[in-house]
């Protein structure tokens, strides 16, 4: 995939010598998750994962999907046991309108579909936010003050929550906060890779 061979067999699409040398976290479970019940990243943000991230979100490189999908479904051991629904990260419908598709969303069907649990999308962005690039910590936070917004009581004990890059968790952070006000009792988070 990374390097233009194919896959390693039908339902892989990263040819061995890439999956290899794919910039692998050593720890993708984080020690300290805070408000999660666990937060993993497979990865971390550099090269090939950072330009083909970029890619796929700002030149529509979608044959990258599959891919990272790959990546992600990697972590089902890692998951907690009692993960009952699947929930990727909104964009606001005016960057999705730009962009033409949530690259969370595409890589959480498959997810789900591995666990058994449903996708939930009960939670909009109300708030176009800026690009989290570029600003710290403070800044991502309150970038994304009430930026999300539940649209009905979410009936799940533990979602797990799908996004493609982790850099101060601000985003997953905001977004949990969500759903543990609509009636969820655990949120975990699952990014392909880690920033910073």
């Amino acid at each position: 995939m990374f390097c233009g061979e194919p896959g390693r067999g039908s339902e892989q699409s990263i040819c061995t010598e890439c999956f290899a040398d794919l910039p692998w976290n050593e720890a993708p479970v984080s020690p300290t998750p805070g408000i999660f019940e666990a937060s993993i990243a497979m990865l971390h943000y550099s090269f090939p994962i950072d330009v083909a991230i970029k890619a796929l979100k700002f030149r529509r490189k979608l044959f990258f999907v599959p891919a990272f999908t790959e990546i992600l479904c990697a972590a089902q051991p890692l998951l907690p046991p009692d993960i009952d629904a699947v929930m990727p990260v909104p964009l606001h419908w005016r960057r999705k309108a730009m962009r033409g598709f949530n690259q969370a969303a595409e890589f959480a069907g498959p997810i789900a579909k591995l666990l058994g649990v449903p996708v939930v999308r009960n939670v909009r962005r109300k708030k176009a936010t800026p690009f989290q690039s570029g600003l710290d910590a403070a800044e991502r936070a309150r970038n994304l003050r009430s930026a999300f917004v539940s649209t009905r009581p979410d009936p799940h004990a533990h979602v797990l929550i799908i996004d493609d890059v982790v850099t101060t968790g601000a985003t997953a952070r905001a977004l949990a906060k969500r759903l543990l006000s609509c009636g969820v009792t655990k949120v975990s988070v699952l990014a392909v890779a880690r920033a910073g």
